[in-house]
């Protein structure tokens, strides 16, 4: 008798316990909803779900790459693993500067297809050369010939950029060598995002920091660097592709601009991870309008402080 008692207890309890859930669900749910838009986050400017993978803030050494914007990322324009069509063996770079691609080409018919921008420099190479040096963050200063043919434009910069945020080379640089002698020619970060996929006045082989970072950590020293012709580019990627990218306008850096950011750069960092001034490539800038309509030189500085 005792035990039924007990029992009829302990299911009045489950009872009383199920019709309190229920009254605090009914209450629940009839408290109000709020309409109120939700903000999404902004990372540079940059909403959040639109970062592209593999293009966001990468922190790299002492310094803060912000993502890349996504209008530069569009189509073809980032990196991929694609089929390789090419005629080269795996761990070799092949350059097109026709439809704006490099390619490391790996095993099993596939390679990295990266974006690029092709400057006047670039647009000299053919052939074949070897890498034969590896720069993190590498400085810069112009080559006797440029300040020869253009003393107003290079003259400011006579000493040199140190690497980092305020050197046109980037976030990295391969050097290129043929028969133990310096090409001059360079594949190398930029600051210049926007010249991604188009062909430019100033510079050799320039991608995305983001891309050089990557291709950088991929690659042996020694590595052969094969650049296509304008026939096998037809032939592999089709006409359309070969053709690919605008010729930009040519564009300068107001050095006072240039080193007041490497001024800024040095109280940040100190001098520690600036490897040794590189002769190379043009600076690299946009271009903008003064008060009375003429253009001006403007450093492009995408890049948030650290």
């Amino acid at each position: 008798m005792i035990s039924l008692i007990d029992a009829a207890r302990s299911r009045a309890r489950l009872i009383a316990a199920f019709a309190a859930t229920a009254i605090l669900a009914a209450c629940a749910s009839s408290a109000p909803v709020s309409n109120a838009p939700q903000v999404e986050q902004m990372v540079d400017g940059i909403p959040f779900s639109q970062i592209v993978d593999g293009y966001g803030v990468l922190q790299d050494h002492e310094f803060r790459l912000p993502p890349v914007p996504p209008e530069y990322l569009e189509g073809v324009n980032r990196r991929a693993v694609v089929t390789y069509r090419g005629d080269e063996a795996p761990g070799t770079i092949e350059i097109d500067p026709h439809a704006k691609f490099l390619y490391w080409v790996m095993d099993g018919g596939q390679a990295i297809r990266y974006p690029i921008a092709v400057g006047r420099q670039g647009r000299g190479m053919s052939g074949t050369t070897v890498i034969r040096r590896k720069v993190e963050w590498p400085s810069w200063t112009p080559t006797a010939n440029m300040l020869r043919r253009e003393p107003d434009v290079y003259g400011p910069f006579a000493g040199g950029v140190p690497g980092g945020l305020a050197s046109p080379l980037g976030a990295r640089a391969l050097y290129l060598y043929r028969g133990g002698r310096d090409t001059y020619y360079r594949i190398h970060g930029t600051n210049d995002m926007s010249s991604i996929g188009n062909s430019g006045s100033a510079g050799c082989i320039r991608m995305f920091n983001h891309d050089v970072i990557d291709l950088f950590d991929r690659v042996p020293l020694d590595t052969r660097v094969v650049v296509r012709t304008y026939a096998d580019s037809v032939r592999i990627e089709g006409e359309a592709l070969a053709n690919r990218g605008v010729e930009l306008p040519p564009v300068y850096s107001d050095p006072d601009r240039v080193y007041a950011a490497v001024a800024e750069q040095r109280e940040r960092h100190g001098n520690d991870i600036f490897d040794g001034v590189v002769n190379g490539e043009p600076i690299e800038a946009e271009t903008g309008e003064t008060a009375s309509g003429q253009t001006a030189p403007m450093v492009q500085s995408p890049f948030a402080a650290p």
